[in-house]
């Protein structure tokens, strides 16, 4: 099969707005500067849309030395460089890894938009995935998340209010591949770059947040449960999009198509 990229997306900051992209280097961490920076509270613990709908309307950009972080929710934008020190220890999901402390600027700046004590944390140190033997930041499991715009699709054809696709917050989308396609794939190739698809995405009520408004919604998680809960490793999740691990490295651009392998045998 062949897919073409539709569209790229980074998260600079872990569960804040996206970036989009026209072509992405691709690293053994996924997409560059994907979850780079990630917010914690005092005693580590990252921070979430779950519990922080209003990370939503974060809009960073990241250029690999300064950060800027826009919101209708400040006055004036945060823009700071990143810095080095310490590594702090800090945790994904109660998974320990590591960041460096951005400074008292940035977390009071944080906290004062989003009227919580919170500090923003860099990325260091070497975090692994839980199968197939690749690395990744503060992304939830795995570097490289992938959709299929078919698949979405279908699914809008399931709710009332038409969903856009940045609401399930993937790095790649893909077209071409059919409604769901992307279930049986197992290699992405393309001139400069591979990806291997190791597993379903389980998703959470992160998609019933509207990433313009930070509002949420029963949709779209009450709609694909009723039609993609899976039990994958002994748990049933709601599954929609896979994740993968980076293979061979190189660019990625909007616009470039992609064998899409579904057996490695076929390499």
């Amino acid at each position: 099969m062949i897919a073409v990229i539709a569209e790229l997306n980074v998260f600079p900051i872990k569960s804040a707005g996206a970036v989009p992209l026209t072509e992405a280097e691709l690293t053994p961490n996924g997409l560059r500067h994907d979850r780079a920076f990630m917010l914690v509270r005092p005693e580590g613990r990252h921070l979430s849309q779950r519990e922080v709908p209003e990370l939503a309307l974060l809009r960073p950009h990241y250029d690999g030395v300064k950060l800027t972080v826009r919101t209708p929710l400040a006055p004036s934008p945060l823009v700071c460089e990143a810095v080095d020190g310490p590594a702090l220890d800090v945790t994904v999901h109660k998974r320990p890894c590591q960041g460096i402390d951005q400074g008292d600027e940035a977390a009071e700046w944080f906290s004062t938009t989003l009227g919580l004590s919170c500090r923003l944390v860099r990325f260091t140190g070497t975090r692994p995935t839980m199968l197939g033997g690749g690395t990744l930041t503060y992304a939830d499991g795995y570097p490289v998340s992938v959709l299929s715009a078919e698949s979405l699709d279908d699914l809008n054809r399931r709710v009332e209010a038409r969903l856009p696709m940045v609401r399930f917050r993937p790095n790649i989308v893909l077209r071409g591949l059919g409604p769901y396609g992307e279930d049986a794939v197992t290699l992405l190739r393309g001139d400069h770059a591979e990806i291997e698809l190791i597993r379903p995405c389980g998703r959470c009520v992160i998609i019933n947040t509207d990433q313009d408004t930070a509002r949420r919604a029963p949709e779209p998680l009450r709609a694909l449960a009723r039609y993609r809960t899976e039990r994958f490793a002994g748990r049933r999740e709601i599954m929609f999009g896979r994740l993968g691990i980076p293979r061979t490295l190189g660019t990625l651009r909007v616009g470039e198509r992609l064998s899409a392998l579904t057996s490695l045998g076929d390499c």
